[in-house]
């Protein structure tokens, strides 16, 4: 089906956030990207920011989807001690389908690159990419660590240990690095950190 008028200005947007930076493209920009005129555009939205609120609330609903897909538990903190029953090939395909979310499918990875140019020019954006993308992954997964260790510094260490190695991935994809490549490299780190856990369990 083809995205109806809303939809194309929210992506030629976001296309264009991630280029030039969101404080860098105008709604003449955008208006001009997706081919209207800036009056026909505000027949859609009222403002930059109200576009960037859609773009951001079609990320929470990529999120939901994909939890959903995969059954883990939600972003909610304290939803998550189901975690200990998921086997080690769902957090595998899981963490598979996180990296190419990020650094794949074209409207992530561009919210991500957005993020990462404004994340030092504006507080807003700031507080986003601390959300997605710094922050908010290491606390959500110390919340799932903490269901299985019972301990809070084991958590937030498990944590980092295991999105500090995806998290620089992103950058090595972003540089160039052959996607086979980072996918066994990702692969090779939920190996060693399952098996890790696992042996924890075992002491």
């Amino acid at each position: 089906m083809e995205p109806g008028t809303k939809d194309r200005i929210t992506e030629a947007a976001l296309r264009l956030f991630s280029e030039k930076g969101y404080l860098g493209a105008s709604l003449s920009d955008i208006a001009k990207q997706v081919g209207i005129s800036k009056a026909a555009l505000y027949k859609h939205f009222a403002s930059k920011q109200e576009i960037l609120d859609h773009i951001v609330a079609r990320m929470d609903e990529l999120d939901t989807e994909r939890s959903q897909r995969f059954s883990m538990p939600g972003n909610e903190l304290g939803s998550t001690a189901a975690y200990k029953e998921i086997p080690a090939e769902k957090i595998r395909a899981y963490s598979k389908a996180q990296f190419l979310h990020w650094t794949e499918e074209e409207f992530p990875s561009r919210f991500r690159k957005m993020l990462t140019l404004e994340q030092y020019r504006d507080s807003g954006m700031a507080e986003l990419y601390q959300k997605y993308l710094a922050g908010g992954p290491v606390e959500y997964m110390a919340s799932v660590f903490g269901e299985i260790t019972g301990s809070e510094d084991a958590a937030w260490q498990l944590a980092l240990e295991f999105y500090g190695p995806m998290f620089l991935l992103y950058g090595l994809s972003d540089g160039g690095m052959d996607e086979a490549r980072a996918m066994e490299l990702l692969d090779d780190h939920v190996s060693r950190f399952i098996g890790q856990i696992e042996a924890g369990k075992a002491r």
